[in-house]
């Protein structure tokens, strides 16, 4: 089993996790934004991953994408694996709207983190439970 890197760890909140991955929600309400975090040991670059893991890192990135999309009801999803300052691999996916603060431009470092409500977590977190993510297991 992979450590989830530190800094993750400070940033976000563990939801639960997939087959493969981890899933983790960034402590900034101003963004919906969620990162895949593969289970798997001084992974850095999905080309690292074994052909199967690929194939179900893509799986769980299209599914968790599918249902963010149709229960947050974005105008466009970002998914990147950038890792310049976490070379742990992880993939985030960040539902933008054209009203939110930095549209149209990326989200980092354009203004500060801003942190959920109780009632803007449990909000998200109960639309996340009800989208139905096959195969997802809530962290107990």
């Amino acid at each position: 089993m992979a450590e989830i890197h530190p800094q993750l760890k400070n940033d976000c909140m563990l939801l639960g996790r997939f087959k493969l991955c981890h899933l983790l929600v960034a402590k900034d309400a101003n963004y919906p934004w969620f990162i895949l975090v593969p289970d798997r040991v001084s992974i850095k670059e999905i080309y690292q991953l074994t052909p199967k893991d690929q194939t179900q890192l893509l799986a769980e990135s299209s599914l968790l994408s599918e249902r963010l999309m149709r229960i947050l009801n974005g105008d466009k999803l970002n998914v990147a694996a950038l890792g310049n300052q976490v070379a742990q691999l992880h993939l985030h996916h960040i539902v933008r709207y054209q009203t939110d603060p930095a549209w149209p431009t990326p989200i980092w470092g354009k203004i500060a983190a801003k942190p959920y409500s109780g009632s803007e977590l449990d909000d998200l977190l109960s639309k996340l439970e009800l989208s139905n993510l096959s195969g997802f297991e809530i962290a107990g």
